[in-house]
């Protein structure tokens, strides 16, 4: 645990900058090349870098983008756009893994989307301690998107991380049978606590790059991670600077 706690605050650090760097002009390309050096300097790799036929250090996607999408050079970010960025670190042995969106002075209507998913994220890690279960995670987050007026993505899920990046339990953002089905919550535990949600219709399409992942409606997506310590005291957010308890 020590050393994911350690991983997770250089990742934040990574995380940081890359939100700096996100603002209208910017090019995907350019976060990617922001966060691939990052990584370098800070003793780790790049954790999606050693996913099988992956060569990039991020995954950004742009509105309709959902998951996957490829850092490309000609994605550059405008007024109005909801740009969502995925980065994981490999060090020492352990992954840890994030994700945040951003609204370039985008309306009301949009920023409502995102704080949205910013509360439900939230909520959900306080429902990450031992002797609850995945069910309390993905209730919760389900509630709060769906109240807010949005929908939940249904075909992808957070995950368990560690050695691998992705490792069970997997934790949807939906609620997915009863909740003595799901798997019980102990300490030790570390989740990729993922919140992927839609204004529009949550269906899904892979575009043509093979690894995109967008709405199928052409409807805005966005996407909120953290990954997620269980311990005796309450969940430890590793890539977060604030940590959560249910005190």
């Amino acid at each position: 645990m020590k050393i994911m706690a350690e991983g997770g605050k250089k990742l934040l650090k990574v995380k940081k900058a890359l939100t700096e760097k996100v603002q209208v002009g910017v090019s995907a390309a350019e976060v990617e090349d922001l966060a691939d050096k990052l990584i370098k300097k800070s003793g780790g790799k790049a954790s999606f870098k050693m996913v099988p036929k992956y060569s990039w250090a991020t995954c950004v996607n742009v509105n309709s983008g959902v998951v996957h999408g490829i850092p490309h050079k000609h994605i550059k970010f405008k007024k109005g756009d909801v740009v969502s960025i995925d980065v994981g670190m490999f060090y020492k042995g352990f992954h840890t893994d994030t994700s945040f969106s951003i609204g370039l002075e985008v309306d009301k209507k949009t920023n409502k989307l995102l704080e949205t998913g910013k509360h439900a994220l939230n909520e959900a890690i306080k429902e990450s301690v031992a002797g609850n279960r995945v069910y309390d995670i993905s209730k919760t987050i389900q509630g709060i998107v769906e109240n807010g007026g949005y929908q939940p993505i249904k075909a992808l899920v957070g995950h368990g991380v560690g050695k691998d990046l992705h490792e069970g339990p997997q934790i949807p953002c939906f609620v997915m049978g009863g909740r003595e089905e799901t798997s019980e919550i102990r300490e030790g535990m570390v989740f990729a606590i993922e919140v992927m949600y839609t204004m529009g219709n949550p269906k899904i399409q892979i575009d043509e790059d093979g690894w995109t992942i967008s709405t199928r409606d052409g409807k805005i997506s966005a996407l909120f991670e953290e990954t997620v310590a269980v311990t005796k005291n309450g969940p430890i957010v590793l890539t977060k600077e604030a940590n959560y308890s249910n005190n």
